[in-house]
């Protein structure tokens, strides 16, 4: 069985998912986001659709880069 590298459960079903340089080994998919989604910048929720993101730094809505100053952002419709 394979150990979950967020909560530490091991579990035979376990997988793992790559994000470029990253791995990690998970029982469930609340486990790899919490491990591997980022989070938005102005409200720190953990980003599971697309976001913004103006000069690399990523939120997870234009609401939240507006009211951090940015401009001219528009969520996806």
């Amino acid at each position: 069985m394979a150990t979950c590298d967020t909560c530490g459960n091991d579990y035979d079903k376990a997988f793992t998912v790559t994000q470029g340089e990253r791995t990690g080994t998970f029982d469930s998919f609340e486990c790899a986001v919490h491990a591997m989604a980022p989070t938005c910048a102005h409200c720190g929720c953990r980003i599971l659709g697309h976001g913004v993101e103006a000069g690399g730094t990523v939120y997870c809505c234009a609401h939240c880069a507006e009211h951090s100053g940015v401009t001219g952002l528009a969520d996806r419709i």
